[in-house]
């Protein structure tokens, strides 16, 4: 099974973050980030966008983009579990898939990217009316909560 994969967008090249902000003024902080895989089912489905916040803190519970620590290349989305020495302990909210701290172990605190804030669920077609509009709107944008049981669940399984 392929890796979780996320596609920025919104951010150029070569810009990166400085002492914990991002240059090029504050909107330049924020990105969008495109879900491909099933590893964060049902908290994240294939298909999802993300709406990122580069160089945030992160806590226990959030969701984060970060680069997989064996290809370094290639961003992937995750749920943050816990802090560890050196890192994050990170894992998917999909039991099925290990893509993540239990195949790879802690991602160091430089490869942790982005924090997720908004989720925005395309639509399953056209909506033809004003009704479908709305109600698409309240179930497709949705922000992204930390989920601080998140461990606590993990300790019980």
């Amino acid at each position: 099974m392929q890796p979780e994969r996320v596609r920025e967008r919104g951010r150029e090249r070569g810009q990166g973050t400085h002492g914990g902000r991002t240059r090029g003024g504050p909107l330049r902080a924020f990105g969008l980030a495109e879900v491909y895989n099933p590893s964060m089912v049902p908290t994240l489905l294939p298909g999802d966008q993300l709406v990122v916040q580069y160089g945030a803190a992160v806590r226990p519970g959030d969701v984060v983009v970060l680069k997989h620590p064996f290809r370094q290349d290639l961003l992937i989305v995750k749920r943050a579990v816990r802090r560890r020495d050196g890192g994050w302990w990170v894992q998917g909210d999909n039991p099925f898939v290990e893509n993540d701290s239990r195949e790879f172990g802690v991602v160091p605190d430089e490869l942790v990217v982005a924090r997720a804030w908004v989720r925005v669920r395309p639509p399953r077609g056209v909506q033809r009316s004003v009704a479908g509009v709305l109600s698409w709107a309240v179930s497709a944008v949705r922000p992204v909560r930390a989920e601080r049981s998140f461990s606590r669940r993990l300790r019980a399984r």
